[in-house]
């Protein structure tokens, strides 16, 4: 799959129904970091999970993670925007995401705004590469 050069970010959310009509919520972090502003106007583009994809009925349903075994936040592969908080005892940035998730992104400084894309994911840490 292509990905446009104007993603502004990218994230997972699930479509639930709200009276007469669904709605996808955006995360605020993406609000807060600069990526959009909350009253623009943008395009949505909904890409099937990993399970929809397959097309067998029984994927198209929303999936659940038991509680007691959080996912990482992050999916190796994915591509979003992080601004780096701080630098790592080994002198790479260090941004964070959803409840706090750490993704280290070597050769950055603290203040930087960066597309990476994902590379490795452990259970409580991704390793990132800068793309952009």
């Amino acid at each position: 799959m292509e990905i446009s050069d104007q993603l502004l970010c990218l994230f997972s959310a699930e479509v639930r129904a709200e009276d007469d009509r669904y709605v996808v919520e955006v995360p605020r972090r993406e609000v807060e970091t600069g990526s959009i502003e909350a009253d623009g106007i943008y395009r949505v583009a909904l890409i099937a999970s990993d399970e929809a994809a397959s097309g067998s009925e029984a994927s198209v349903e929303p999936t659940t993670t038991p509680v007691d075994e959080p996912q990482p936040p992050v999916e190796s592969g994915e591509v979003r925007y992080v601004e780096v908080e701080d630098i790592g005892k080994q002198g790479d940035g260090i941004a964070r995401v959803e409840r706090g998730y750490v993704i280290i992104v070597p050769n950055t400084e603290v203040g930087e705004r960066v597309k990476i894309e994902v590379r490795e994911v452990k259970s409580n840490f991704a390793v990132g590469d800068v793309v952009e």
